[in-house]
């Protein structure tokens, strides 16, 4: 049996903490980055275009989170590519937020009125500059709540990458526990700093919901 306190486990969970939060808005940022990528081509006028960007987000959407993070971390040294596990947890975790935030935003743009897109044109504007200066504007006055919450889900996903080795909250909670044969103790304080996480992102969510009337 261990001699750790209360409080040197809390510390220790609380540095490791740190860990998930970085992971969750480096895959966030990536997520953002390859959502508006799939969302131009998803909602675009070439149809090749559409149907890829459709394949690729009912993939991700279809599959598991884990089985995307296995098929990064053993797939990539397939090809030559060295993967480690922050690496592999970074990579997957922003594919995965990439596809559900474009699905999301797909829903936003298309409830602006199809008006918008038929003024804009008659103004000469061409798709990407439609897109740019019109719809995606009055677009993210309706996505900001649901993107928010999704990133709840995504700090709460992020506990999926101790399969991998990496060393974020759970991981650090399963090895304090076997350290210190306190599972309930150590995974109660877990559950606490992850409430401590993402309830203020919740409450925020529901504000902005309330606030943008679009309850």
């Amino acid at each position: 049996m261990s001699d750790f306190t209360l409080w040197d486990l809390a510390r220790n969970l609380l540095l490791a903490a740190r860990w998930t939060l970085l992971l969750s808005l480096i895959a966030f940022a990536g997520g953002i980055a390859g959502g508006l990528f799939l969302l131009v081509l998803r909602v675009g006028r070439r149809r090749p275009a559409v149907e890829a960007a459709k394949l690729v987000i009912e993939a991700f959407q279809s599959t598991p989170l884990l089985m995307q993070l296995f098929l990064v971390f053993f797939g990539l040294p397939l090809v030559g590519i060295d993967v480690s596990p922050w690496l592999a947890a970074t990579v997957a975790l922003s594919l995965y937020a990439g596809a559900y935030l474009a699905e999301i935003w797909r829903g936003c743009v298309e409830a602006v009125p199809r008006g918008q897109w038929d003024g804009s044109a008659s103004l000469g504007l061409r798709y990407l500059a439609q897109l740019r200066l019109v719809i995606l504007p009055q677009a993210l006055r309706i996505a900001v709540p649901p993107t928010v919450g999704f990133l709840v889900q995504l700090v709460k996903s992020t506990a999926l990458a101790s399969v991998l080795g990496y060393r974020e909250l759970t991981k650090t909670g399963q090895i304090l526990t076997n350290a210190t044969f306190q599972p309930f103790t150590i995974y109660a304080l877990v559950a606490v700093i992850y409430f401590i996480m993402c309830y203020p992102l919740t409450s925020c969510a529901r504000s902005l919901e309330r606030r943008l009337g679009t309850a």
